[in-house]
């Protein structure tokens, strides 16, 4: 091969024991090829120059003929032929930039590669020193982590589950994944024998209809299906008898078609009966879990073989296609919405099992809750109307009472909660300019969220700078923070990608946000991957577009500015923005005032920081007194330092004998400054 002259090196190599290594390396060292750490035996460059390769490394062949891929050769290249330069590895799921295995369907790191092809070949000498620990065994250090996060290479579930080798030999595998046979004849697949292999057209599972798409299957290449290692392994007993199901379930012997009237998707093989309950469901869902606490929900949901008909949607409340009430599904009889079993459980990380039924509020049939304690109220209500909606409350991020408003009309406040243009619903205080949406008034202290990785919870925080983790809008209002990792996301955000229909000024119907969605924004006319869309026409929408203001000030004209979504003006040369003055797409959305007719791109009106509740107090150690943020609109002051003229976001002496300002940018961190620009 042609590229084999890029895998050689120009100096003589020496082989290395595990003595020789420590002495010959300085700090730790990296595989030149592989980029893992290096272990004895391995080669290291004669003229000391920093060049180590594992011995694997060095014999590692320029192609290879996978057992567990057969339809493509492997070929070592230096280089991933993407432009992201990156590739993950379809075996343990990693990332890596360094020499790796690659066909048009796979790409594997070299030790992934051969350590899988040694399996096929039955050929694992290299696990031999390494223990094997038993499911029930705890260990001091690893327990929490093999629990919540590792999975065996090979099938994908969870390390802790079946013994497994030691972490320490690199790998995270089932001792039984280690020993599989390359072919098996199964019940579920007569008609040809079934092969272990990569999954590599990322087939759906025959039996539970799930896509595993790294990892171990079993399939037919002639019939194009797979099977997963769990849903081929055959069960212990006939008979399954689980908790969160008070009958005994019993295998069907025979193949028939069926949908699970646990989870709603149809079944061919394995099915399980449960006689007095007269229902039939897969193997993995007679032991479903009856509580979960989900972050895609702030109430604890509960799985219900059948629905009653008084659920206000029908729709589930991530996919938002239709739940079917005759079969199994997951629900909050409190707020009255449905989740599919296969959307909530998809990802393990975003919901845990709810067995302290004590905790919560039950009622006598078990299956509804009254009231989830787990949730903790932001205020305190003192009065309500004959509808039972709060009047008056007590918000704990203010100092004040707030009222419901009872006046109907247009406002030029901002919420301080979202710092958007106040609408009705709303709060307000009577002692103070403070003002809050009713839908920011009624969020919880801390909560969960399905976009933020971290385990831990979200708690609500107020005046604090801080740039938003989703919009990378800078901002100084109310916002949740992971008590973990230290990330803040802002209450624009935190509403928006709360499941349900939202609603927007610019369109009739209500939108659904969809994490996979293929289409252009009308409002940038840009691709989307991710969107806000209407069930009931085409309308779609970017996330950055959903928050925006409804109105806005700007000094180019008296009024307040509309978001406006098109310009009926044919007039080719009004098609420009009266603060840049380049040229403006009428299709695109902007600001408009009809009264003067001034038409602006959105980003020249909100400018770099749109959501700063300005007033504020920042503290600033390179000064002595409480420094002001304010915006300066017509007045621009120079700062001494720099000279130039203090415009947009500015720091400014409380005290008025004080001239002390400072340009925002200069006394902030880089975290805290806009360093993206508009979509005009």
């Amino acid at each position: 091969m042609e590229e084999s002259k890029n895998y050689r090196h120009h100096h003589p190599l020496l082989l290395l024991d595990e003595e020789q290594l420590i002495n010959n390396q300085s700090g730790v060292a990296d595989c030149s090829k592989c980029g893992e750490k290096v272990s004895s035996p391995c080669f290291s460059c004669a003229e000391y120059c920093g060049f180590y390769l594992h011995k694997v490394c060095a014999a590692a062949p320029l192609e290879i003929n996978h057992p567990f891929h057969r339809d493509h050769p492997l070929v070592l290249m230096q280089k991933p032929p993407y432009s992201f330069g990156t590739y993950i590895c379809d075996f343990c799921d990693k990332t890596c930039e360094k020499f790796f295995y690659h066909c048009p369907d796979l790409d594997f790191h070299i030790i992934c590669a051969l350590f899988t092809f040694n399996i096929a070949e039955n050929n694992l000498k290299e696990l031999e020193h390494f223990v094997c620990q038993d499911p029930l065994v705890s260990t001091k250090n690893d327990d929490e982590e093999l629990e919540e996060v590792r999975k065996c290479f090979g099938c994908w579930e969870p390390l802790a589950n079946y013994t497994h080798f030691s972490p320490y030999c690199g790998f995270n595998l089932h001792k039984k994944c280690a020993e599989l046979p390359l072919e098996l004849s199964n019940i579920c697949h007569c008609q040809h024998p079934l092969v272990l292999q990569f999954n590599s057209e990322r087939l759906s599972c025959k039996i539970c209809k799930v896509t595993q798409k790294r990892g171990f299957v079993y399939g037919c290449s002639s019939c194009k299906l797979v099977f997963h290692i769990e849903c081929l392994s055959p069960p212990l007993d006939l008979a399954i008898e689980d908790e969160s199901h008070q009958h005994t379930f019993t295998r069907l012997l025979r193949r028939v078609p069926y949908i699970c009237d646990a989870c709603g998707i149809e079944g061919i093989y394995n099915a399980y009966i449960c006689c007095t309950c007269n229902i039939m469901v897969h193997k993995r869902c007679t032991s479903l879990p009856r509580i979960i606490k989900s972050k895609w929900h702030d109430h604890c949901i509960f799985h219900k073989y059948f629905l009653r008909n008084d659920f206000k949607s029908s729709s589930c409340i991530i996919c938002h296609d239709e739940v079917n009430p005759k079969h199994g599904s997951y629900s909050c009889s409190y707020c009255n919405i449905k989740f599919h079993l296969r959307c909530v459980t998809e990802e393990k990380s975003l919901y845990s099992i709810v067995s302290l039924e004590n905790e919560y509020e039950i009622s006598n049939g078990g299956l509804e809750i009254l009231s989830d304690k787990s949730v903790e109220s932001a205020t305190c209500v003192f009065e309500r109307n004959d509808a039972g909606e709060a009047t008056k409350i007590k918000h704990f991020k203010h100092l004040h009472d707030l009222k419901l408003s009872p006046f109907v009309g247009g406002y030029e406040n901002n919420c301080n909660g979202c710092m958007l243009p106040i609408s009705e619903p709303f709060y307000y205080c009577l002692e103070c300019v403070f003002f809050l949406h009713k839908v920011c008034a009624e969020l919880p202290k801390v909560k969960h969220v399905w976009h933020h990785p971290c385990q831990q919870p979200l708690s609500l925080i107020s005046n604090k700078a801080f740039c938003c983790g989703m919009c990378w809008h800078v901002s100084n209002a109310f916002a949740y923070e992971c008590c973990k990792c230290e990330t803040k996301i802002c209450l624009r955000c935190m509403i928006a990608f709360t499941p349900g229909a939202r609603t927007c000024l610019k369109h009739e119907h209500p939108l659904f946000f969809y994490r996979d969605y293929k289409g252009r924004c009308n409002a940038c006319s840009l691709p989307t991957w991710a969107a806000f869309c209407c069930k009931d026409c085409n309308f779609v929408l970017h996330r950055g577009y959903f928050s925006l203001p409804i109105t806005a000030h700007h000094k180019c004209d008296v009024h307040l500015l509309s978001l406006t979504d098109h310009d009926d003006n044919s007039y080719s040369e009004s098609h420009y923005c009266d603060i840049c003055e380049e040229s403006r797409d009428p299709n695109l959305w902007f600001y408009h005032c009809a009264a003067c007719d001034t038409s602006v791109h959105v980003g020249c009106v909100l400018g770099q920081y749109p959501f700063f509740k300005l007033g504020s107090i920042y503290e600033d150690k390179d000064h002595p007194h409480p420094l002001t943020i304010v915006k300066k609109i017509y007045y621009y002051p120079k700062w001494d330092k720099c000279g130039k003229l203090c415009e947009d976001l500015a720091l400014e002496c409380s005290k008025s004998d004080c001239k002390y300002i400072i340009h925002w940018n200069y006394a902030t961190s880089r975290s805290l400054q806009r360093w993206w620009e508009w979509l005009l």
